[in-house]
């Protein structure tokens, strides 16, 4: 199915499915595409309009640290599949699908753009809030851990962009976390494009496709 999403605008039919799913028990709801596509986005605007009944959980926060990046030598790739924490990923989402109104609160990492590093304990989940969205590139991608996690997700979204406008976002993206511009391109068209060909071979594996 595919649905239009307008700019960083939620729309009725989105909006619409994302208060279904949130309308019973726990259900989490995947909202992958490739960087720059508008992922996070999009699921804070689902949050924001379901309130207390949702919850967001990135990926992201399973990033791997510095330090770690740099012991493995992959710093220079940061962002590709095996720079994450993939079973600790798949671990939460276990969790948090099993997870009940009475259960304690699971607690999610986040990460920090501006120290460039995940914060563990960030994110508060208590067991009474029906949803859980998630979203990152990797969540259709089906090589080593990252293949347990579209199973674990009730409903995946796939976001959509045209590439020449998601290219331009990224680089600005790193400008303003203080690349220059030629290496804020460089690092795009190396880096980030080769994770959004990865995550483009998940497209037909989503319940849904959201074109912005």
């Amino acid at each position: 199915m595919t649905a239009p999403a307008d700019g960083a605008d939620l729309d009725a039919e989105l909006l619409a499915r994302a208060a279904v799913l949130a309308g019973g028990g726990r259900t989490l709801l995947g909202i992958a595409g490739p960087p720059g596509a508008g992922k996070s986005t999009l699921a804070h605007a689902v949050v924001a309009a379901l309130g207390g009944r949702a919850v967001l959980v990135p990926m992201d926060g399973f990033h791997l640290a510095q330090a770690e990046l740099e012991r493995l030598g992959r710093a220079d790739r940061k962002g590709a599949p095996d720079t994450f924490d993939a079973e600790g990923f798949v671990a939460l989402l276990t969790r948090l699908g099993g997870q009940r109104p009475d259960d304690p609160v699971v607690y999610a990492p986040r990460f920090d753009r501006l120290l460039e590093e995940a914060i563990a304990g960030a994110i508060p989940v208590p067991g009474d809030v029906p949803l859980v969205v998630v979203e990152g590139n990797y969540l259709l991608h089906d090589d080593g851990a990252w293949g347990k996690v579209a199973s674990l997700l009730d409903e995946t979204w796939y976001l959509e962009l045209d590439d020449e406008v998601r290219v331009e976002r990224l680089v600005a993206r790193h400008v303003a976390h203080g690349r220059s511009p030629a290496a804020a391109r460089e690092w795009v068209l190396r880096s980030d494009e080769a994770n959004a060909r990865l995550v483009a071979a998940g497209r037909g594996r989503a319940s849904r496709v959201v074109r912005r």
